[in-house]
């Protein structure tokens, strides 16, 4: 999954913390990059950037204690440590004006390890018949109701320019497919960008549209 700013960069949002709650409390994205390997391992690459406006805004609020959302080396170590078959291969972090950048890499042994580090919901799965693989991936299982107009709108002038991605790499060719909150065919947002078939297919589309589309949002990759 990636998000990515069109104008001046890369923010990033990752499915390992819940999607909405990540958003409106800290305003980020994620960019995400799936590698799989023939035999089910492979590597997971995850960008994902902190607006420095949120911070600023969460200070307003007396939570200048308190991190925004789990990002340190130690965060991630505890929760690799959690999910046998995951490794951290690397971790790392840089600041721009707009936005705290973080980079993590993770190896893993099986999709199963894959599959708890991106959605520990378990709402995602992987299944594999016939010698065709289907990995569905599911973000955002609805739009919650909470979610009122003001909210919305301060979402949308905050995220304004930012995009959400993902990318899958086999060596086998694949295809990408939006799903809902259920992993059944959607229709595909207004702003999505769609590359697929191929080696390498990925998906970008604006934070607003990933974060309130109607029947919730996933992504099935089939190779």
């Amino acid at each position: 999954m990636a998000f990515t700013r069109k104008k001046t960069g890369l923010i990033t949002l990752t499915a390992l913390l819940p999607v909405l709650i990540i958003f409106f409390n800290s305003c980020i994205g994620a960019s995400i990059d799936i590698e799989m390997n023939r035999n089910g391992s492979g590597k997971l690459t995850i960008e994902y950037r902190v607006s420095r406006t949120a911070e600023s805004i969460g200070r307003l609020d007396g939570n200048e204690g308190r991190p925004i959302i789990p990002t340190g080396r130690t965060d991630w170590e505890r929760t690799v440590s959690r999910i046998d078959g995951l490794r951290m291969a690397s971790f790392s972090s840089r600041e721009n004006p707009p936005d705290i950048v973080y980079n993590i890499a993770l190896e893993y042994d099986n999709p199963q390890a894959l599959l708890r580090c991106l959605d520990p919901s378990g709402r995602s799965y992987i299944r594999t018949e016939n010698n065709a693989s289907r990995l569905c991936l599911i973000f955002n299982e609805s739009v919650p109701e909470e979610l009122n107009g003001d909210l919305l709108s301060l979402a949308r002038s905050v995220s304004d320019g930012y995009n959400f991605s993902i990318t899958f790499r086999t060596d086998r060719n694949s295809t990408l497919s939006i799903t809902d909150g259920h992993g059944n065919p959607a229709s595909v947002p207004r702003s999505a960008e769609i590359t697929s078939p191929g080696r390498r297919v990925s998906m970008s589309l604006n934070v607003m549209d990933f974060i309130t589309a109607a029947g919730g949002i996933g992504v099935m990759f089939e190779w």
